[in-house]
């Protein structure tokens, strides 16, 4: 019997590490990989068109069940493609382990064809990348990265030259035998004691919560009770934090809305539970800071800090909630959320259809997407105004996800996404909300849901331009450049590639095209021709933006573009 080679023991590996599936892009270097999986029904080969798709989708894999999500790249250009998405990977803390083939390893060092040296590309965007060398270093590397990827959620590289799997194994079985711990972290008694004293005696509180809330909803309802505190949440923490939440008034942030701002600027303590919020400029700056983190490097990152505690987020508020003393006011709490109230009153008004109207408002597709979808439907969103919409009009439940590259900010994220999430939840309605630019960008893999049978439904928004770029050159006073965008028929290139394709360019047919896709049975594209001008304002203007906006203003009517102003005044810039 032939000896098993490292290819194959590096499969079993992964089979016996509960891997279901492997995202990539066949090459010669990952011959002896494909053709270990080829022989088996424990694993499969997913096959996409672009590698960075296969990052992204492994990055939404990972996302949505919490487990190791496996892409692979051939040698030189293959692995560089997954750069990307392990990037998007890596800053969205899901675990993924990468695997970048290598050219022959006699060669190495000698500027051989196709020769990059990844151990060196992938650093920054990894906790651990080695390259193997020797057939006696497998199983144990590929070990230590998969618990490292699991362990300190992020991604790891292992790089394998392709004569390297094909030879002889040394080791015949996988060495790990354990499931994943699931470690409760908490912070000391005396900590515990200090965080309650600190909340006692506060009068105005507000909580921030992210990401790392998932998993405690009930301790955190239960403590906005019990402080009579407004939640503001960050975008990675609306599926875990919107749902059955009396407390909520929305987000903050360059896509949030004014109520959520004004209850962080208006609390005297803000208490951030699981987040770590980039924009600096929307933190209070006389209030007591006070963050709750289970990563002790991130505490006092975004603004100044004046208590910080390490510890997951259900174990703390565990720990905590006894010691609170409920206050009697609850002025703060009732004034933000009469706020939200009247902003989410008029974010609605904007979603609707009025009869008579030309324009599709892309605010309109996002509500009635929101209507029509499934209750556990997964959500992936482009950056740039599909995650504005995504934002403010999709309703979570506590059974819906949606993803998006929220930290890394990537383009072309969402049908990527949407290919990981419908291949690891084949029984779930997944749904890619799309900028034409977005789309452009990696339109090749709309092949890969034919090829694979997966019944995505991508809403593409066109506007025929890169619609956030042109906000923000706007916002600085620059006249639009570079940004239009000459799109082809998308609807027809979907036909064309075995889709459902489907347009609506008027108002009263967004609804029956968006529910006849729904409810296809097979992946499908709705192209919706929306309003270009339609632009969405955070909810506080700076100086800067205004003078900005005047400075845009005006060099538009000097250099012939007063048709601008005028849509840009129907549409009311500042609501």
């Amino acid at each position: 019997m032939a000896k098993k080679t490292v290819a194959r023991l590096l499969v079993d590996t992964l089979v016996a590490a509960g891997v279901k599936r492997v995202y990539g892009l066949a090459g010669d270097s990952l011959n002896g990989i494909t053709d270990s999986i080829r022989t088996r029904d424990d694993i499969q080969w997913i096959s996409v068109r672009h590698e960075e798709t296969a990052a992204f989708a492994a990055g939404a894999e990972a996302h949505l069940t919490g487990h190791l999500a496996v892409c692979a790249g051939s040698c030189g250009p293959g692995n560089l493609h997954l750069i990307n998405g392990l990037y998007d990977c890596h800053r969205s803390r899901v675990p993924v382990l990468a695997i970048a083939t290598q050219i022959p390893s006699h060669e190495i060092g000698s500027g051989y064809f196709q020769e990059t040296h990844p151990e060196h590309l992938f650093a920054q965007c990894s906790h651990y990348c080695e390259l193997v060398s020797h057939p006696e270093q497998m199983p144990r590397i590929l070990e230590i990265a998969m618990q490292t990827a699991t362990s300190r959620r992020g991604v790891a590289v292992i790089a394998l030259p392709g004569d390297i799997g094909l030879r002889a194994a040394v080791e015949q079985q996988p060495r790990l035998h354990f499931p994943e711990p699931k470690p409760s972290i908490c912070p000391a008694d005396n900590d515990i004691a200090e965080l309650a004293k600190i909340l006692n005696r506060s009068k105005k509180i507000t909580i921030l919560g992210g990401a790392g809330c998932a998993g405690a909803h009930p301790e955190l309802i239960e403590l906005a009770g019990r402080l009579k505190a407004p939640i503001v949440h960050a975008m990675r923490g609306k599926e875990f934090i919107e749902y059955d939440n009396p407390f909520d008034v929305g987000m903050t942030g360059l896509l949030g809305i004014s109520s959520g701002y004004h209850a962080m600027m208006n609390c005297d303590v803000l208490l951030m539970i699981g987040t770590d919020f980039p924009y600096q400029q929307f933190y209070p700056k006389e209030a007591t800071i006070v963050q709750i983190d289970i990563r002790g490097e991130q505490l006092g990152r975004r603004a100044k800090l004046d208590y910080g505690f390490v510890g997951d987020s259900q174990t703390t508020l565990r720990a905590l909630l006894p010691k609170l003393v409920e206050p009697k006011d609850d002025e703060h709490l009732k004034t933000s959320v009469e706020h939200y109230q009247k902003a989410r009153k008029r974010l609605d008004e904007l979603a609707t259809e009025n009869p008579g109207e030309k324009h599709i408002h892309p605010q309109y597709v996002a509500r009635v997407l929101d209507e029509l979808a499934a209750k556990d439907a997964i959500f992936c969103c482009d950056v740039g105004t599909p995650t504005i919409w995504a934002a403010r009009y999709l309703t979570m439940n506590g059974k819906r996800r949606l993803l998006g590259s929220f930290t890394h900010g990537s383009m072309a994220s969402a049908l990527p996404q949407a290919i990981g999430a419908q291949v690891s939840h084949p029984g779930r309605q997944v749904v890619a909300l799309s900028g034409d630019g977005g789309l452009a960008m990696l339109m090749g893999d709309i092949l890969s849901l034919r090829q694979l049978q997966l019944p995505v439904k991508l809403i593409v928004f066109k506007n025929n331009a890169l619609a956030f770029v042109e906000l923000e050159m706007k916002a600085a006073g620059i006249l639009e450049f570079a940004t239009d965008l000459h799109n082809p028929d998308f609807a027809k290139m979907a036909e064309a590639a075995g889709l459902l394709g489907l347009t609506a360019e008027t108002p009263d047919q967004v609804r029956p095209m968006i529910t006849q896709a729904l409810k296809h049975d097979g992946p499908a594209l709705v192209e919706i021709s929306v309003h270009r001008q339609e632009l969405m304002m955070p909810p506080t203007i700076s100086l800067e933006q205004v003078t900005g906006f005047g400075l845009f203003m005006l060099k538009a009517v000097l250099s012939g573009h007063g048709d601008e102003i005028i849509d840009l005044a129907k549409i009311n810039l500042f609501r």
